[in-house]
């Protein structure tokens, strides 16, 4: 059987893609480093793009629509200011006197927590796959294998542009933030299926021949 997402209404579709463009805007304006700010948005830059123009042959689940507009928000703000000075990021820091701004874990949370959608989405509605353990593993593996992919990114980054990719890196100093980044990638994914995925199967109906 294959599925498809349920229709919305496009004024909400509309106003979800006018609310990302809002905050893409607004987070290029002055950035406290432009080149991170392009390496931390430039995927809502192909992302967006490439969503409207395959909406018409792949619609998106509004929960899926919604997740992508609240990730969307945490990497332009991220890329605005840099991860590792969020003033949110420095109030908490402050306020619980921990030892580094931590809005960059929320951004590799994130970066397993909205994937895991898109993945469920698309095995879903490409593959004979159906909710179960495999799915759930399946979804997983490549959110951690993204994860993973994304630090060979900040690697090569480092590399090619040296001092230059700090602010992209956002280490501040830990030594295993590659792992954090990792492991908090993989929690997304997994909290994600188990707290939304019976909200998504919702939003899924068999697609009409």
């Amino acid at each position: 059987m294959t599925l498809t997402a349920r229709p919305f209404p496009k004024a909400e579709r509309l106003t979800l893609i006018g609310l990302t463009l809002a905050v893409l805007i607004w987070s290029g304006i002055a950035p406290t480093d432009r080149l991170t700010w392009v390496l931390e948005t430039v995927w809502v830059m192909v992302g967006l793009p490439l969503i409207i123009v395959c909406w018409s042959r792949f619609p998106l689940t509004r929960l899926l629509c919604w997740l992508l507009l609240l990730h969307a928000s945490v990497l332009c703000v991220g890329g605005h200011y840099t991860y590792a000075e969020v003033p949110i990021g420095e109030w908490v820091q402050h306020t619980f006197d921990l030892s580094r701004n931590h809005y960059d874990r929320l951004g590799h949370f994130m970066q397993g927590f909205v994937p895991a959608i898109i993945g469920r989405e698309l095995l879903l509605r490409k593959t004979p796959l159906r909710p179960g353990g495999w799915l759930v593993y399946l979804v997983a593996s490549c959110c951690l294998a993204f994860s993973a992919f994304f630090e060979f990114l900040e690697w090569w980054a480092a590399v090619i542009m040296g001092g230059r990719a700090d602010a992209f890196l956002a280490t501040q100093g830990d030594i295993w933030d590659t792992q954090w980044d990792m492991f908090l990638a993989l929690s997304g994914s997994l909290l994600a299926q188990l707290l939304l995925g019976w909200l998504h199967q919702r939003q899924l109906e068999p697609k009409s021949p």
